[in-house]
């Protein structure tokens, strides 16, 4: 089996101080969160960033100085997210892609997300791929539900992404894919061959989720923007104490944690 890739969610877009008060939000602060998530046993950062009032932002100036502050402290893969907010234009969410970063998410579906609607219409998912494969940075498609993985493989058909596929399933938003352990299962039964994957379970579905991924051979995603709890009622002291737990459970279990440039030889990335 592969070593596991673990990717830190650090920031998200709608978690606040109040909610949390680790949440990193300047860029420095960012910056630090990625390397102690890294030598916690992170490869991969996912990036949401956010303006100087402490609101998401998709401004290629923020995403450029955060990204220039984690490289100047560790060699972790950055994964800028071109989700946003819920509502942000699309024209928005695509402009950190002129940074050319390694990795960028690629939700291919509209998703009910709670109380909004988190939309990605077919000619939006087309412009983001377009975008990505132009400015030469590799989609992790980010799936809600289970439809999207056959919408990610119609854009294969149509050449807007090169496979191998590197799918992660966002698992247990209100109106997404419950996160359950059968819920994965059946989205990993439904993946193309070759393609590999990772699980980020949302809230109390992290932990299981991650555990049932280290064993079956998929990757895991943790960090603040999912979940901020480190057990039932007890607030997590950083990112990088969730990292650490699935790092200390992998290798418990005999798999091995992937380094960033051995995560960059599995998902074809060069360094």
């Amino acid at each position: 089996m592969d070593k596991l890739i673990i990717t830190a969610a650090l920031v998200g877009a709608e978690l606040t101080r109040e909610q949390m008060p680790h949440l990193p939000i300047s860029p420095t602060e960012i910056a630090e969160a990625a390397a102690a998530a890294r030598e916690a046993g992170a490869s991969i950062v996912h990036l949401h960033v956010r303006d100087a009032q402490g609101m998401p932002t998709q401004d290629v100036a923020v995403f450029r100085e955060v990204i220039s502050e984690i490289k100047k402290r560790t060699d972790v893969i950055c994964q800028i997210s071109t989700g946003g907010a819920v509502g942000t234009p699309i024209e928005l969410r695509a402009e950190p892609l002129s940074l050319r970063p390694e990795m960028a998410t690629l939700t291919t579906g509209t998703v009910n997300f709670g109380d909004d609607v988190f939309m990605n219409e077919p000619t939006s998912i087309e412009f983001l791929a377009s975008r990505m494969k132009r400015e030469g940075v590799k989609p992790e498609i980010e799936c809600f539900d289970a439809g999207h993985i056959s919408n990610a493989l119609r854009l294969v058909k149509k050449g807007l992404v090169d496979e191998p596929l590197y799918f992660d399933f966002v698992m247990g938003v209100p109106g997404g894919i419950p996160g359950t352990v059968p819920d994965l299962m059946h989205c990993v039964a439904s993946l193309p061959a070759g393609a590999r994957w990772q699980v980020a379970g949302i809230g109390r579905a992290e932990l299981q989720l991650a555990a049932v991924a280290i064993v079956q051979g998929g990757n895991v995603r943790v960090g603040f923007e999912d979940n901020i709890y480190y057990s039932r009622g007890v607030l997590a002291e950083s990112n990088a104490q969730l990292v650490a737990r699935v790092a200390r459970i992998s290798r418990e279990l005999g798999r091995e944690v992937a380094s960033p440039d051995e995560a960059r030889g599995l998902l074809g990335l060069a360094k």
